[in-house]
């Protein structure tokens, strides 16, 4: 429970009413009472017993009203998620196939079941259903290892996605440190095979960056990219560009990250070379990858290099594209985060508060669920000109 909620009614109104800079005769106005009245409440001489005063205050404080009552904003669906990481986490810390003490005692599920799971649990997380994919992944990851066991080679792919999808779930949800468990399995399993090295990789990048290993991280990327790139980009697959331009990408922002803007561009160039051959409305390997995505990636070195007019610009032109609304929600709503990262860094809270609430629409999950989603919520309700309906986000989600 906030600290917050923890002080009588009056102080929390006090609270509030500071953080949206009002003074105590502006606050008095807007209700329609004594500057003396809103001292006494304030110091808790005066009590607030009617429901409707309560919701005058209220909405001029542009706060839910169950937020004023210090009702605990902690939802339970927070508990749950904690709950079901510790699972996920639990099953990435097994080792039962290689000690031979598998306890679970159901069938082995053929590899095109095992297939089926795989990509259900994918469409899940595309689609920003992040409790549903934690709920999934213990038991999911546990299958793909037994049908791994049983037949090595056609049960491989499956097993490298399953890892994949965790990884990606947990850098999502700001647990970098388990991720990295979980994408060294998915590149252990995949050695051998350049396809799944080269997806694998991508989640490595996630979680390299996640960790502001930056040098590391461009450095990994571009030895992957090449290695999957085609000898000759026009005679190149579709499903090779895709993860060779998705490896580019992921080097170009981590060199954004570390300052290199030059290395970035020029980059982001060559993953754009290769977008156009591949074109908007795929989703190889899991990577939206394609001219649409490549707009997007700029936009967000812009942000990593502080240049907030190129971040927009960028944004504007992806989102005229038909692409991104063929992007997976997940996708789309990651990327208005740092959109509204872009607006905060010029102080334009009010378009910050427009691209999160966009985002919030697209995929509830990502300011629900994730940290970095809650944090720049958080920032974007500090500032008075926030719009009512964030608050009232804000406050329902516990975020303030």
């Amino acid at each position: 429970m906030d600290s917050v909620d923890l002080l009588p009614v009056g102080r929390r109104v006090a609270y509030w009413r500071v953080r949206r800079k009002l003074s105590q005769q502006v606050f008095a106005d807007r209700l329609g009472k004594s500057k003396s009245w809103v001292d006494k409440v304030e110091r808790g001489v005066r009590s607030l017993d009617k429901v409707s005063t309560l919701q005058d205050i209220a909405a001029v404080l542009r706060i839910d009203t169950a937020v004023l009552l210090g009702r605990d904003s902690q939802r339970a669906e927070v508990a749950d998620r904690g709950e079901g990481m510790e699972r996920v986490r639990v099953a990435l810390s097994r080792y039962d196939i290689p000690l031979g003490r598998c306890a679970v005692r159901r069938p082995v599920l053929p590899v095109d079941q095992m297939a089926q799971k795989v990509a259900h649990a994918w469409m899940a997380f595309q689609h920003a259903r992040y409790p549903q994919v934690t709920e999934l992944l213990p038991s999911l990851l546990a299958d793909a290892e037994r049908t791994f066991a049983g037949e090595p080679a056609a049960g491989r792919m499956p097993l490298v996605e399953a890892y994949r999808i965790t990884a990606s779930l947990l850098v999502k949800l700001g647990d970098p440190d388990v991720a990295w468990l979980a994408v060294d399995r998915a590149m252990n399993a995949a050695t051998g095979d350049r396809t799944l090295v080269a997806a694998a990789a991508v989640q490595l990048g996630q979680v390299l960056r996640a960790h502001g290993q930056t040098r590391v991280a461009k450095s990994v990327m571009l030895a992957a990219a090449y290695r999957i790139a085609p000898p000759v980009v026009e005679f190149g697959l579709p499903p090779e560009l895709s993860l060779c331009g998705t490896l580019l990408i992921q080097a170009a922002l981590a060199a954004a990250r570390h300052g290199d803007t030059r290395t970035a561009a020029d980059l982001l160039d060559e993953a754009a070379t290769l977008a156009a051959r591949v074109d908007d409305g795929h989703d190889h390997h899991r990577t939206g990858f394609g001219p649409t995505a490549v707009d997007l990636a700029r936009s967000a070195a812009a942000v990593e290099l502080g240049d907030t007019v190129d971040a927009v610009a960028w944004h504007d032109t992806a989102v005229r594209r038909d692409g991104w609304q063929w992007l997976p929600a997940e996708h789309r709503a990651a990327h208005l985060l740092d959109v509204a990262r872009a607006h905060l860094h010029a102080d334009d809270a009010i378009s910050a508060g427009r691209a999160l609430m966009e985002a919030h629409r697209v995929a509830p999950a990502e300011l629900r669920h994730r940290p970095a989603g809650r944090d720049v919520l958080a920032q974007v309700v500090h500032d008075p000109t926030a719009p009512t309906m964030l608050i009232h986000l804000a406050a329902a989600l516990g975020v303030g």
